[in-house]
This record gives C-alpha cells, structure tokens and sequence, in this order.
C-alpha cells in the first residue's frame, strides 16, 4: 500500500471516529435537548451556553435630514402660557371669594371676586388673539365631545365666564346682591374645572414634555391656582380677612412643589426637558419664588408688608410654572430622543 493510500484511510478513519462521537453525543443528550437543538440550530450544550456578541451598535437619535420628529407646537408663550396661568387665578380665585363670602369677610369676597373676573377676561383675550379671530372659538361651542379637552374647556369658559363676570359686577357696583352671589357660588363649582381642564388640554397632545407628565399636570395646574388665588388674596384684603387666603396659598404652593418634584422624578429621561435651557431657569425660579411665598405667607399674619410679599411671590411663582412646563414642552418637540426612548420603553413590558 501507498502512502497516499494509506492517508487516505487514516483521514477515512478519523472521521468515521469523528461521526461517531457526535452520534454518541447527541444519543446521550435528553429529548428536551434535542427539541431546543432542532428549534435553536445548536450543536450541544456547549455552544448552547455560548452568548451571542451584539454586532449592532446602540442607536443614535438623529432625525431625517436634521429635521425633528415632532413639528412643534406653534403656539406663542405669552399667549398660550398667560392663558394657562391666568385661567388657574381665576379658578382659584372664584373658590376663595365664595369661602369669603360664606365666612362674612366682604372685603377679600370683593377683591377675589373682581380679580377671578378679569383675570378669566383677559386669558380669553390671549386664547382668541392665538386662535387668530374670534369666530374660532364660537365654532368649537356647536357640538360638545366629551372625549376633546377642547371642546369641554370651551364650554367650560363660557359657562364658567359669565358667571365671575356677574359676581364681580355685583361687588363692585354693590347692587342684586343675591344675583352676585349665585354667580360667586357658580364660579366656584366651576373653577376647579377651569384651572385643571388646561393641564390635560395640553397633556392631551403629543408633544413629549406634556404628554409624558399627562398623570400630574392636572393636579400640578389645580395647585398651582390655589396658590395663585391665595396670593392675590393676601394682596387685595386687610390683614384681619387674609386667614382664608393664607392657608389657600400655604396649602397650594406646598402641593405645587410636591407634585412638581414627582412629576419630574416619575417622567423618565423626559425630564430632562424641564432641566435645560429656558425651563431650566424657569422651574427653578417658580420654585423659589413659590416656597418663598408659601413660608412667608405663613410667618407673616402680623404683617400688612409681609403678606403682600407673600401674595406676589406665590402669583408670580404661579406664572412662572406655567410658562416653564410651556417651555419645557417647547424643547422636548425638537429632540428625537424625547419621543423614541419613551415609546421604545412602553414596548418592553408588551
């Protein structure tokens, strides 16, 4: 026999051995191994255990051609955050004056009374200058869904409207008292409506800032407006009437800050929106301004000077939440990563 003969058999003969062996292996393996096999493509248990290498790199979140996957809101701040803001004051407002008017204080009835009234105008003044004409908002009164915040927050504003109007008429001309006082009662039934119904309003679209916060900013608005009414209480009535007004505002800029801190801790990597730029500074003044506000409205009941510190400070950190979450919304439309890691998050428990 040749060499080449006799490496051909020695070849033959290993892999004869070779095939064996695998016969033998796969014999002894169980029958739930050879279905994980089959169903798997592995050769044993071995290679079973062996972890696959990733080959695809993490995503980065850019948008097409530059462009972000939202198209941003085109509201304008001083429009659409005033309104925000100044829906809530009114709110909080009809609710204190009619406590005020319950409890014989006529002087903070008065004042909150005349405050919710033009405080309300003047937020229907900023809705319809962003509508663009008035005929807008008429329109959205023929039909009421009540699965839109917009169409009930139009209805809402035209019953609620009216009724802070005739209320502050009455005490400021003081005739039909009885009148002006249905009207205070009525606005209060529907002020905790108007400052809330605003929060899901923009909570309702898909910008990520709001969207994601859907769960506290009606509850951060409703607190928000109570802090607002009790400072403009603490400005408008004489220190012996401001009890009511101080434990509103104490009440509602304690809860802001809560619920606000939450809100942000709950959101995820969307709350990084509230943490940049122009949110950034606004939360953060909102906060100061607010629980300045709230620990001064508390020590100061001896002061006139005092309380109308407080008073200012809760309206203004009131405002300056508006057109913070405003804000944030603003820079959370213009990142892709704001609407990709959410959605990407919520398919991972399905």
């Amino acid at each position: 026999m040749t060499e080449e003969a006799q490496g051909r058999d020695d070849e033959e003969t290993a892999g004869q051995e070779a095939i064996d062996e695998e016969v033998r292996a796969r014999q002894a393996l169980s029958r739930d191994d050879h279905a994980r096999d089959a169903l798997t493509g592995t050769a044993g248990p071995r290679r079973r255990r062996r972890r696959e290498r990733p080959v695809v790199p993490e995503p980065e979140f850019t948008s097409y051609y530059g462009r972000p996957v939202l198209k941003a809101p085109v509201w304008k701040a001083l429009d659409i955050a005033g309104y925000l803001f100044l829906g809530g004051l009114a709110g909080g407002s009809s609710v204190l004056a009619a406590g005020a008017e319950v409890t014989g204080r006529p002087h903070l009835a008065r004042g909150a009374r005349i405050g919710a009234a033009g405080a309300i105008a003047v937020s229907m003044v900023a809705l319809v200058h962003d509508l663009g004409r008035p005929g807008r908002f008429v329109n959205m009164l023929r039909v009421l869904k009540w699965t839109s915040p917009m169409s009930v927050g139009s209805w809402l504003l035209s019953a609620y409207a009216p009724a802070a109007g005739v209320a502050a008429v009455s005490a400021a001309t003081g005739r039909l008292p009885r009148i002006g006082t249905a009207g205070a009662m009525a606005a209060a039934v529907a002020g905790p409506a108007v400052a809330a119904y605003t929060g899901v309003l923009i909570a309702d679209t898909a910008v990520p800032g709001w969207h994601e916060a859907h769960r506290e900013l009606p509850y951060l608005f409703v607190s928000s407006a109570a802090a607002a009414g009790g400072g403009l209480g603490l400005l408008v009535a004489p220190l012996e009437e401001t009890t009511p007004a101080r434990r509103l505002g104490v009440a509602g800029g304690a809860a802001e800050l809560l619920v606000a801190r939450f809100m942000r801790a709950r959101m995820g990597v969307v709350a990084e929106a509230y943490e940049t730029g122009r949110a950034r500074v606004l939360m953060r003044a909102a906060e100061a301004l607010t629980g300045t506000g709230a620990v001064a409205a508390a020590l100061g009941w001896r002061s006139r000077w005092v309380s109308a510190a407080a008073g200012a400070a809760l309206l203004a950190g009131s405002a300056l939440t508006r057109f913070g979450v405003f804000e944030a919304g603003m820079i959370s439309s213009s990142d892709p990563k704001y609407t990709v890691i959410p959605q990407r998050d919520r398919l991972h428990p399905r």
